[in-house]
Order: structure tokens, then sequence, then C-alpha cells
């Protein structure tokens, strides 16, 4: 049974074209067969025992191929399900810093942030101001931005620094697709195992 949440669009085939002529292509073998009338279009499908698409209905005249239609479907419903699956598998992952975070604490979360990329997640660079450190959102820009900087080579940023409320967030995207489980990898090993990434404890001021 067919997935209803695909959005693969049905195409006009064989006896649902219903225009005088058509400029016609064999997938099979990139063959241009110029504009055909209808009829012919159809006898020449049924002769190569393939299907006659409409693929472009709006061209003057509309623009039809012959291929394996039951094929043409079942690959164009495989890609959009993998493509759902891959987009689904990627968990968006948050790290909390303070603005004055200490240089032991910065590199122990940038190895997390780092280690979360390479699995291919998204990573939510969050800085948490307090009192009057707000005043001062260029500490917590700077920290941003040197964080970005170290993991250049496997993010990109899909949300720059932004203020809200007492918070100034960023995302970044990682540049690879997320492995599947059980996989290999080329990433670097999580550089603290024994710890749960997600439960990081918070940084005081200091």
């Amino acid at each position: 049974m067919e997935d209803s949440s695909i959005a693969f669009r049905e195409l006009r085939i064989n006896d649902q074209i219903r225009v005088p002529s058509i400029r016609l292509f064999d997938d099979t073998n990139d063959e241009a067969l110029g504009i055909v009338t209808i009829g012919d279009a159809q006898l020449l499908a049924q002769e190569r025992g393939l299907d006659l698409v409409e693929v472009a209905p709006q061209a003057q005249p509309p623009v039809c191929r012959l291929m394996d239609y039951g094929r043409f479907k079942f690959e164009a419903l495989k890609r959009e399900k993998d493509a759902r699956r891959e987009h689904n598998s990627i968990r968006l992952k948050e790290m909390k810093l303070r603005p004055k975070i200490s240089e032991h604490d910065f590199q122990t979360k940038y190895g997390y942030v780092r280690h979360f990329l390479e699995e291919g997640d998204k990573v939510k660079l969050t800085i948490m101001f307090r009192g009057r450190e707000l005043v001062h959102q260029e500490i917590g820009r700077a920290l941003l931005d040197r964080l970005a900087e170290e993991v250049k080579d496997v993010a990109q940023i899909e949300r720059s620094p932004l203020v809200e409320g007492r918070n100034m967030i960023m995302i970044l995207n990682p540049v690879s697709k997320k492995l599947p489980k059980g996989g290999a990898s080329n990433h670097a090993e999580d550089p603290h195992p024994q710890g749960n990434p997600e439960a990081v404890p918070p940084v005081g001021d200091g």
C-alpha cells in the first residue's frame, strides 16, 4: 500500500493525453523524435513496449517521454521516502554557555559540539546572559563566532547569532550526512565517552 504522505505527482499517460501533437523523447536511449501527432506517439509507445508520459503539459507543444512509467514512479517514490527519512533523522542538540565561561569549560563544550556535528546532528548554541551581562552582548557574540570558526570544517551557520530575551542563539548545520546506526564512521571518537553530552552541567560565572 502506498504511503499517502508522499508528494509524488501523478502524470498523464497514454490514453489520458488528449492533445493533437506533442514533442517526443525516448528516455530509454535519449532519442529526440521531434514533434509528432498523439496517434503516432501512442502507436510508437505500444511498439516499443513503453508508456507515453506527459512531463511538461504547459509547453507548446506539450513534452512527452517514452518510458517505463511504473519503474519511474517507483524510483521517484523511493527517492522521496529516502529524503524524508534522512530529514527526520536529523536531531537538534542544544549546548548552553555562559559569557564568562572558563577556557577549560569552553574546550569541553567545544568537544561535544564537534561530536554532535560529526554525528550529523544540528546544534543550537545558546549564550545565557544574567543581569547586566546583556549590556555586553559582544562577549557572547565573540564566543559564538569562535565556536563557529573552530568547527567550520564540519559545520556551516544555518542561523546567525540572534538575541531572544536574555539569550543569544546560533544554529549550526552539519555539512555531512548523518551516518546510519551501526555504520562505519570516519569522525573522531566521542571526546568524553563516559559522560552524557546532553547533561553537561551549566558553568557559572568565573
